[in-house]
């Protein structure tokens, strides 16, 4: 059994190098990639915006596509952006902009780290994303192989599964901290699964809201779960769990405050209402009847991530009575509309698939413990 593990490992590692290649062969140079990178070159000229702005854009000139280059400047023909544009051109445009990315600490220092040792300031944006790509399916492997002990052959063909949806890809290959956040989520339901120590998985929260600060809810609504489910299941009223959530929340505010982030109701103007070329100009105000008549309009878009939500949840509460699985599956398939009330970006279901694949990991641990692991001796 232990040579047919390691030839399946073995297989398994010759995947991904070939996957992360592809990652590398398709990298592409968006618009998100000059407000990481001129986060970058402010920790370096913090008091030189002009400097900046000008080695933001010359850095990535010097290695994007020319098509893709248009597309972060705005001049792309299909699909031009003023406001894109506008930041080009305008370094107080540019500035006010990095507020939205300065806040994502981790994900930031990362990228000082790579730069430091030497790649490019775009590479060590991209990098992040086709390093994360790697070691996602390495914890795939082991995560499969958790819920199948004896099943050397589904590994493998579920990390390779998981890795070419097209939105998991498409994460390996951007310029984002989606990729990184991917394989945090994937180290948490590793830990969920071992129903690891409540501090590792304290950590492992504390290090995904230090990379995308918003995943605070997920945090919290995690931390609520855990503190309802033992109250009604052994009656006991842990306050480590309270404590814990105490510590991220006022993490959360810390860093809010500290890096002085626009706040969500400018995200979410800036992003489904109206791209303001500068911030300071024009106040992001909305009703709630305006955030009402968006959010329904998205919701209809919605359809393929709530097809395939509901259908995982219908189905891990028909193969598993085990109360453990249900709370904590529906703390999973809650966060995806939670995420969507907050963020209703129906259509880039890059938001959404970390929730949906650990939803999935879900799924198939309640059909391991309903069916013994699927052994290889039954099937043979």
């Amino acid at each position: 059994m232990k040579v047919k593990w390691g030839i399946s490992f073995i297989f398994t590692l010759f995947v991904l190098v070939f996957l992360t290649f592809g990652s590398y062969k398709n990298k592409v140079y968006d618009w998100d990639m000059p407000g990481y990178i001129g986060c970058l070159f402010s920790s370096e000229y913090p008091d030189f915006p002009q400097k900046v702005h000008r080695f933001t854009y010359q850095s990535i000139k010097k290695e994007a596509p020319d098509l893709q280059f248009k597309d972060i400047i705005g001049l792309d023909k299909i699909s031009p952006g003023k406001a894109k544009n506008f930041f080009y051109k305008n370094t107080q445009a540019f500035t006010e902009q990095i507020a939205y990315y300065k806040f994502k600490i981790g994900y930031n220092f990362l990228i000082l780290i790579l730069y430091k040792a030497g790649l490019s300031a775009p590479m060590s944006v991209l990098w992040i994303s086709i390093i994360s790509c790697f070691f996602s399916g390495l914890l795939l492997f082991y995560i499969i192989k958790i819920i199948f002990p004896e099943n050397y052959f589904l590994p493998p063909i579920f990390t390779f599964l998981v890795l070419v949806l097209p939105p998991v890809f498409h994460m390996s290959t951007t310029p984002s901290p989606d990729m990184l956040t991917f394989l945090f989520l994937l180290i948490f339901a590793a830990a969920l699964l071992r129903k690891c120590n409540s501090w590792i998985i304290f950590s492992v929260l504390l290090l995904l809201i230090l990379i995308r600060p918003d995943y605070i809810i997920f945090a919290l609504s995690y931390f609520a779960t855990t503190i309802i489910f033992n109250f009604f299941n052994v009656k006991k009223f842990d306050f480590l769990y309270l404590f814990q959530a105490f510590i991220l929340l006022i993490l959360y505010i810390f860093i809010v405050k500290y890096y002085e982030y626009p706040g969500w109701k400018e995200v979410f103007y800036d992003t489904f209402i109206e791209r303001r070329p500068l911030i300071s100009a024009k106040a992001a105000d909305f009703g709630v009847r305006e955030y009402f008549e968006i959010l329904f309009i998205k919701l209809i878009n919605f359809k393929k991530i709530t097809l395939v939500s509901l259908s995982l949840i219908g189905l891990i509460f028909y193969f598993s009575k085990d109360l453990w699985i249900r709370v904590y599956s529906g703390f999973l398939f809650l966060n995806i509309y939670i995420k969507f009330l907050f963020f209703p970006a129906s259509s880039d279901t890059r938001f959404f698939i970390g929730f949906i694949v650990l939803l999935f990991i879900m799924f198939l641990y309640s059909l391991s413990k309903k069916y013994n692991g699927f052994k290889l001796r039954k099937i043979a």
